[in-house]
């Protein structure tokens, strides 16, 4: 498998999970009920726990975009180097951007989430290119 469809995968993966952290204090500060209701009125959540919410909201929105990038490479036959150390960059972003976003620190999520960013354009110019 090429590096950048593992990365994909991993990336998939990452945001497949990080839903549970959030979840897991909505079960532990109004019970099961609340989790499994239709949340018709949110229930509040810890600072953290809202964070990562929002943090897992971003993670999806730019899941659309990596993965565009990604399989369009895929299908013009434009890996190379530099797609498979963007992708791979792209991944280890993501996942600290989760982790600053939980904990609150802003510069570093929005410099991590720039790192990202700049990831998928590199993906680009080499499509482009």
């Amino acid at each position: 498998m090429r590096p950048e469809m593992l990365y994909l995968t991993l990336v998939a993966l990452l945001t497949t999970l990080i839903w549970l952290p959030y979840s897991i204090n909505l079960m532990m500060t109004h019970g099961v009920l609340a989790a499994v209701s239709n949340r018709d009125q949110p229930y509040p959540l810890s600072p953290w726990a809202e964070r990562s919410k929002r943090a897992h909201a971003n993670a999806v929105e730019n899941l659309v975009v990596f993965a565009a990038v990604v399989l369009v490479a895929s299908a013009v036959n434009k890996f190379d180097a530099i797609t498979a150390i963007a992708a791979t960059i792209y991944f280890w972003a993501r996942l600290v951007h989760y982790l600053v976003y939980a904990f609150g620190w802003i510069w570093v999520r929005t410099l991590i989430w720039t790192v990202g960013w700049l990831c998928c354009l590199a993906i680009v110019w080499r499509i482009l290119g």
